[in-house]
């Protein structure tokens, strides 16, 4: 049992730390107020070969895990990124593994080095307004005609719709009243994002602003059957797989924007000076800073032990919801606890906290709720009727 990471994760981790040292405080907090994408933080990630790093190296990436990936991503948000950078990459990082792991040889070439090259940019359309966490409840329907499916529906929360151009989209096959189970009859595209076919509306929303989320409104939208990962009628399956890395992604994200939360409050707390001395002296003060640093890396460790399962292909399922639900709450407390810490200057914006308070909810509330994920935990760890 070794709890440390290897000399090449460790090596991905200060190479990524060092390469969004690059992109500062001052960057982020542009990028937060004028609600424009990161453009060349994302370039500069694709200049460096990293967006393929858990794509096969015969399609253009680097064919690492999604242990590597995790190191990867806590460090973006780590380095003050915080959600805006993490997210500006995070869909093609972790979105394509059903691409990977279910599209034929030939869709894989045709699919996979662009997103790696940079040339498309993906976005990942399952969420419906009257849906929500029941996703086979979902509505959007794909009809076959003349050898391709019409789709028509509506998607919401969609991440970086506004710069994308394909788009991985869940879409119901089958009717619901005309399969057995519920999960059957979905199925998986991975497609153009035609935008003379699919009405793109932003929202408006708290944090993470440099990075859009939107509803998606589809009318009649051609997918070649080419388009189709994996059977007709097996997409809620094949999402599946994909949900865990999502998970595990996203507690790193969130662990790595507690820590640099910690850090500048604790930076803060040895530096000022009330009473003739420093702020960190009072217990009231360190003891909150311990707390979340110990809470954080207990969430990490969970977190880790999940990517280490996931790439083994063991069942990690417990261990990736479990290591998302403690990062998120512990995220929110570090971010909170970093705002009490400095005070009134917590809450401006130029000492940045404010913004990762509001970008740590993020990781708390989605892809999935707290409440969802400790119904989950009760029914597969502890033997509880399901509750929903």
């Amino acid at each position: 049992m070794d709890f440390s990471l290897t000399t090449d994760q460790q090596n991905i981790r200060d190479t990524i730390l060092k390469h969004c040292s690059r992109f500062g405080d001052d960057y982020w907090l542009a990028r937060d107020r004028e609600a424009i994408f990161p453009h060349d933080f994302y370039k500069s990630l694709v200049d460096g070969g990293w967006l393929g790093i858990a794509i096969p190296a015969e399609f253009g990436g680097s064919g690492l895990g999604v242990t590597e990936a995790t190191v990867m991503m806590q460090a973006i948000a780590e380095s003050g990124a915080g959600m805006t950078g993490a997210s500006s990459v995070h869909i093609p990082v972790f979105s394509l593994q059903t691409v990977v792991l279910f599209g034929t040889e030939a869709q894989k070439a045709r699919m996979l080095p662009p997103v790696v090259r940079g040339e498309d940019q993906v976005c990942f359309a399952v969420t419906e307004p009257n849906a929500g966490l029941n996703t086979t409840e979902i509505k959007t329907r794909a009809e076959r005609r003349d050898g391709a499916y019409v789709v028509n529906g509506e998607k919401i929360w969609i991440s970086t719709a506004q710069v994308a151009n394909k788009m991985l989209l869940l879409a119901r096959t089958t009717p619901l009243d005309q399969v057995k189970r519920k999960a059957d009859g979905l199925s998986l595209f991975y497609t153009d994002l035609d935008r003379s076919r699919i009405d793109v509306r932003l929202i408006h929303k708290m944090g993470r602003h440099a990075v859009d989320s939107n509803m998606l409104f589809i009318e009649n939208l051609i997918v070649p059957e080419e388009d189709r990962i994996g059977p007709e009628g097996e997409g809620f399956r094949l999402i599946l797989h994909g949900l865990n890395p999502e998970r595990i992604l996203i507690g790193a994200e969130a662990v790595g924007i507690g820590r640099v939360a910690i850090a500048r409050a604790a930076r803060y707390a040895r530096e000022r000076i009330v009473f003739n001395r420093p702020i960190g002296m009072n217990q009231g003060i360190a003891h909150p800073l311990a707390k979340c640093w110990a809470q954080l890396e207990a969430a990490n460790l969970m977190v880790m032990k999940a990517a280490t399962l996931y790439d083994r292909g063991e069942e990690c399922g417990v261990e990736a919801n479990a290591g998302k639900y403690l990062a998120g709450e512990y995220a929110f407390e570090a971010c909170h606890t970093a705002m009490l810490t400095l005070g009134g200057m917590g809450y401006a914006q130029e000492y940045h906290v404010e913004r990762y308070l509001r970008e740590c909810l993020i990781p708390r509330t989605a892809p999935v709720s707290p409440h969802m994920i400790l119904n989950f935990l009760a029914e597969k760890v502890l033997g509880l009727p399901k509750s929903y």
